[in-house]
């Protein structure tokens, strides 16, 4: 049997967390298998989908790098065949229509409410002759359930679960004013696209159950059923937006790579023992039902930049430059040159280590293109400093023999020696007035990319306590 997986969103929001990783497994359970993985566009509820939910969706997907087989279905666009399902079933018997009216099935709400149960349809047009149907009632056409036995759906991550058929009632398939449910039209979607492997999450466990029984009535197949737990916030809460239940577009913009979301949500709930960073490829040999756990998965956004952190620092050098540009450029409200592109890359190899996110190495290398004015603990760190001892490292800088790291280091180190201090004496108001922090990269490889004139100029303008610079 060939493996066809799908996803299958509703385009009313953005492509959220819990969407992403659904489609994650379906498409490494594809690929594992040498399958095909397909994209549906569930957009029947026509009042919430919106063209720019269905772009985001897309979008996402593609920066994720998750590729589907040929082309989108539009779940929309295939009414009718839900339509002629239906009636198709209604003709051998397996389905009806139903006149109950709104007050009715108001009154069955509230019987169940006061009993302590869910509410069930009662049958009650199941069996009955539509001669006595009322006038002037549209009726729905609804599924006539099977109510002995049980139904059993044998999930690759719950196992085998038994509902007794009593417990289920005839569904409705078709509204009264012709349109198929949610219920019909996934059934039927699912069986024309050749659909093998339903994966999606626990929260559609009780659908199984009725769409198994409305598979065996129209005498097709139902495919194999996993059901993953939901995705839970790090307090054990149900994901909320305090938690990160954000749209896949807001993690692109956090600055986190596509690799690295892709590793984070393939350890939400699914593992390989103890492996942590697993590469696309090692993901695709090792992925399979087997491996997802039955315990809702917890996000926890420190673990999530931890891991990103893992696949900025293997990024090439080039890579990284062309994904830092468009942060670097929003932050000096200007695009780059190839003279700061220069500067970034003489810096990348030092910057890389103290980042997690493009965000943050963005904001690690400003001080690369902005003589950025001192944070509090730079500025009490320069105001304290003996302005003569600092007056003498500045002639010692503009005396050096040559402009790397390592004669700066020592000339600097000779200063320091000459006036009774150590190095850290003269090194931090040094960082403090090259970068405006008191945390950077080696202060000496800082001024050899800054360069001679860049350097001094920014030295003097420390020492004048110039309060003039540009700030970011």
């Amino acid at each position: 049997m060939s493996v066809v997986t799908r996803f299958a969103p509703s385009p009313t929001g953005f492509l959220h967390i819990g969407g992403a990783r659904t489609a994650l497994f379906n498409w490494l359970f594809a690929r594992h298998h040498g399958g095909r993985f397909l994209l549906r566009i569930e957009d029947t509820d026509r009042e919430r989908s919106t063209e720019a939910a269905v772009a985001a969706i897309l979008d996402g997907l593609r920066w994720l790098a998750l590729d589907w087989d040929g082309e989108a279905i539009f779940q929309f666009a295939r009414m009718d065949r839900h339509a002629a399902v239906a009636h198709a079933l209604m003709a051998k018997g397996g389905a009806y229509r139903c006149y109950a009216s709104p007050a009715e099935l108001q009154e069955m709400r509230n019987k169940a409410k006061a009993e302590g149960r869910s509410m069930r349809y009662d049958g009650r047009w199941r069996d009955r002759d539509p001669s006595e149907a009322p006038s002037g009632v549209q009726p729905v056409i609804r599924f006539k359930a099977p109510r002995a036995g049980e139904t059993v759906v044998r999930d690759g991550v719950q196992g085998e679960v038994r509902v007794a058929n009593a417990e289920l009632d005839d569904m409705v398939l078709l509204r009264a004013d012709g349109t198929p449910t949610y219920m019909l039209s996934v059934v039927v979607d699912d069986h024309d696209m050749d659909v093998t492997h339903v994966i999606r999450g626990d929260d559609h466990f009780t659908n199984a159950f009725r769409q198994t029984q409305l598979y065996v009535a129209i005498g097709w197949t139902p495919p194999h059923f996993s059901h993953i737990p939901l995705i839970h916030g790090a307090d054990g809460a149900k994901l909320s937006k305090r938690h990160g239940a954000l749209g896949v577009d807001a993690y692109r913009d956090m600055g986190f790579l596509p690799a690295g979301m892709r590793n984070y949500l393939l350890r939400l709930g699914w593992s390989h023992g103890d492996a942590e960073v697993i590469s696309t490829e090692e993901a695709i040999a090792w992925f399979d039902i087997d491996g997802i756990g039955r315990s809702p998965a917890r996000f926890d956004m420190e673990k999530l930049a931890s891991v990103n952190a893992h696949y900025l620092r293997a990024l090439e050098d080039d890579r990284l430059a062309d994904l830092l540009a468009p942060f670097v450029a929003a932050r000096i409200g200007r695009a780059m040159t190839a003279e700061d592109r220069g500067l970034l890359l003489a810096a990348l190899a030092d910057l890389k280590p103290r980042a997690r996110t493009l965000v943050e190495l963005a904001e690690g290398a400003l001080f690369l293109f902005v003589r950025r004015a001192p944070d509090a603990k730079a500025a009490r760190l320069l105001a304290e400093a003996d302005p003569a001892k600092t007056a003498r490292m500045v002639e010692a800088l503009r005396d050096a023999a040559g402009w790397d790291a390592h004669t700066l280091e020592v000339a600097v180190r000779a200063c320091a020696e000459a006036v009774g201090e150590k190095l850290g004496a003269l090194a931090q108001p040094l960082r403090a007035a090259l970068t405006g922090s008191t945390a950077s990269p080696p202060v000496f490889k800082v001024a050899e990319i800054l360069g001679r004139a860049e350097t001094l100029a920014r030295l003097d303008a420390a020492i004048e306590g110039a309060g003039r610079r540009p700030e970011v």
